[in-house]
């Protein structure tokens, strides 16, 4: 009786975790559909990535831009396409702006936590992420339903126990809150992370010029 019972106690332990393990998806390549929201404006955008590529994009006003991250981090670039200005920059970060702005990262830890809950279809939970640079805090929403490579967007998140889903980055030094609604493993498209022809390369300290240093 006990060696049946422990046999059907084992089976147990087993399915359970053949459901766990098939429950996570692995993602080497795909898009992240993200609503960002930094200065009281909220857009909608996606991310790209592949291995250790990743870029995202989007509008403001008339000019599309795009920022594209490879090799860890030690490959950065800008892209800016103004058509009213007949204007293509690719602002390519060098060795020396690259160190700078590790100099301006944050320094976050985090604290889990037990709370739970579901967004958008993720199982998540609380972490607590403070910046030991600014002092500040912040509520972060991690999964383990999900590993995708750390890219753009998840960069300062390597650390936090899971992929996070609602969470608050820094951009430029400012907060910038992020809500991912979705992932897929679709294929990136040819080109995502290259600079296409016809686009004037600069130094990003270039381009900073060009927007009067901001």
């Amino acid at each position: 009786m006990k060696l049946k019972f422990l046999s059907v106690a084992l089976g147990v332990v087993l399915s359970a975790t053949a459901i766990t393990a098939s429950a996570q998806k692995a993602y080497t390549e795909g898009v992240v559909s993200y609503t960002a929201t930094a200065g009281g404006q909220t857009v909608d955008s996606k991310l790209y990535f592949k291995g250790d590529s990743s870029s995202t994009g989007g509008q403001r006003g008339p000019a599309t831009f795009k920022t594209i991250m490879a090799k860890g981090g030690d490959y950065l670039a800008i892209l800016i396409d103004v058509p009213i200005a007949n204007m293509k920059k690719a602002a390519i970060g060098t060795p020396a702006e690259l160190e700078s702005f590790k100099d301006q990262e944050p320094q976050f830890t985090f604290t889990p936590s037990t709370e739970a809950k579901v967004i958008n279809g993720f199982n998540c939970t609380k972490v607590t992420v403070k910046d030991a640079k600014s002092g500040q805090s912040y509520e972060a929403w991690v999964t383990k339903d999900v590993t995708v490579p750390v890219n753009l967007i998840t960069k300062y998140f390597a650390a936090a126990g899971g992929f996070p889903i609602q969470f608050t980055t820094m951009q430029m030094g400012q907060p910038l809150s992020i809500v991912i609604k979705s992932i897929s493993g679709d294929k990136v498209p040819a080109g995502t992370f290259s600079i296409p022809a016809g686009y004037d390369k600069i130094t990003i300290t270039d381009l900073n010029a060009l927007s009067g240093g901001h």
